[in-house]
């Protein structure tokens, strides 16, 4: 079955995203296959690539990476057997799952051998693969990360598995990596219209679907101008969910690993010290106290959410509440998602609340998945308020109630 680029780029990010050096394994590709080429497009000379190749083919592609050049000689390997290849941090398949359950099953125990601990196994599957049941459980248990990409044909899910030893703190499986040493993932929610103007996959649909609405309606009642009113609304809905790229998105290295950027646009609502006992001690000393900063995002405001710092995710739940107007008081205890990071200057905790409007809040982050600086993971839709939770006494806010913020770039607190 052929893979598109897209879904590519999907199955080799959590190897691209690696500064390096770095070492990786490309399973079942031959020479123009779209996983081998990304994968060795993200390649720096200190990292190296093993590439397992059936032996049919094997000497065509030893004979293509030996046309590429002398730099393949030390960063590739083909070999034709899986057994000859060594563990490595990032194991990639290059076809889609279709086996049955049990050759899946199989498949995976083996794989599991060539995963370093905290590497991580990413692979594309069909929504209809005959393992589907298998590889939901083994996302449950180790998955930190899926993205649908609609853009191959057949659609395909890409999952991210995260096998390996536990880390000593909170038992969670850990990068080999540190989310310091990480890019921003690629996230196939976010689609380009330009190269500078993207829009969330929820505006795509939402879009789509007034459309259809609209042509419908003209279909239905031809006469009627009913059909304007959907059509109208299609592009001012979409345009919500504009994803621009922001300077986190091109950052090659952290040049200020002592900022804390925004996670969404808006306004300084407030900065203050607050008590909270759900998130865990904030540092291996300090108790529950915090220094919280909430930002207000208008309807005009983009909603995208990105990670204010590099960190392991600890932690992901919800708590319900109410639906009050964001710059309400009791907005406090509204509906809220809570993604909880550990990071080495400790806990940092980011919350989603919603608004009065809609009240959809949407995470695409998972436990033990590794979050870059300025790195999106989420939304809310129509009218929402931010909370970020840094240790009292580790920070201090570098903004005030009042002044605007753009989530990836405007620093509210520095390290001390």
């Amino acid at each position: 079955m052929p893979i598109s680029k897209a879904a590519a780029r999907g199955i080799t990010d959590e190897f691209a995203r690696r500064r390096g050096p770095k070492t990786g394994l490309v399973l079942g590709a031959a020479w123009g296959n779209p996983v081998l080429t990304a994968a060795m497009e993200a390649l720096m000379p200190s990292d190296h690539l093993t590439v397992v190749c059936d032996r049919t083919s094997i000497e065509d592609l030893r004979s293509a990476l030996e046309a590429e050049g002398s730099w393949t000689a030390g960063n590739v390997t083909a070999v034709a057997d899986l057994a000859e290849a060594e563990a490595v941090e990032e194991v990639m398949l290059a076809e889609p799952v279709t086996v049955e359950a049990e050759a899946f099953i199989a498949d995976i125990e083996t794989l599991r051998e060539k995963v370093l601990p905290g590497g991580v196994l990413s692979f594309a599957a069909t929504l209809t693969a005959p393992a589907r049941e298998e590889i939901a459980e083994l996302v449950a248990d180790y998955g930190i990360g899926t993205d649908l990409i609609v853009r191959s044909f057949p659609p395909l899910r890409i999952h991210k598995l995260r096998i390996g030893s536990a880390s000593e703190h909170d038992g969670q499986a850990r990068a080999i990596a540190p989310a310091t040493d990480l890019a921003p993932a690629w996230r196939a929610s976010s689609v380009a219209l330009t190269p500078g103007v993207h829009v969330d996959s929820n505006g795509i649909i939402a879009g789509g679907l007034l459309l259809g609405t609209a042509l419908a309606a003209k279909k239905i009642r031809p006469k009627s101008k009913a059909w304007m009113l959907p059509a109208a609304a299609a592009l001012p809905v979409a345009a919500f969910f504009r994803d621009p790229v922001r300077q986190s998105d091109l950052r090659v290295e952290d040049d200020e690993p002592e900022a804390v950027l925004a996670a969404s646009d808006g306004r300084i609502m407030a900065v203050e010290t607050v008590v909270d006992e759900r998130f865990g001690a904030a540092t291996g000393t300090a108790g529950s106290e915090w220094l919280r900063i909430s930002v207000y995002l208008s309807l005009w405001d983009v909603h995208i959410n990105r990670s204010p710092v590099a960190g392991e995710v600890a932690d992901v739940f919800t708590e319900r509440g109410g639906y009050a107007k964001v710059s309400a008081p009791e907005a406090e205890h509204n509906a809220a998602c809570y993604t909880v990071l550990n990071t080495p200057r400790g806990r940092v905790v980011v919350a989603q609340r919603t608004g009065a409007v809609l009240r959809r809040i949407v995470n695409r982050t998972k436990v033990g998945a590794a979050l870059a600086k300025g790195e999106r993971y989420g939304l809310i839709r129509f009218g929402s308020r931010t909370d970020i939770y840094l240790p009292a006494g580790a920070a201090d806010a570098s903004i005030a109630p009042g002044e605007p913020v753009r989530a990836g770039e405007t620093v509210i607190a520095r390290w001390r």
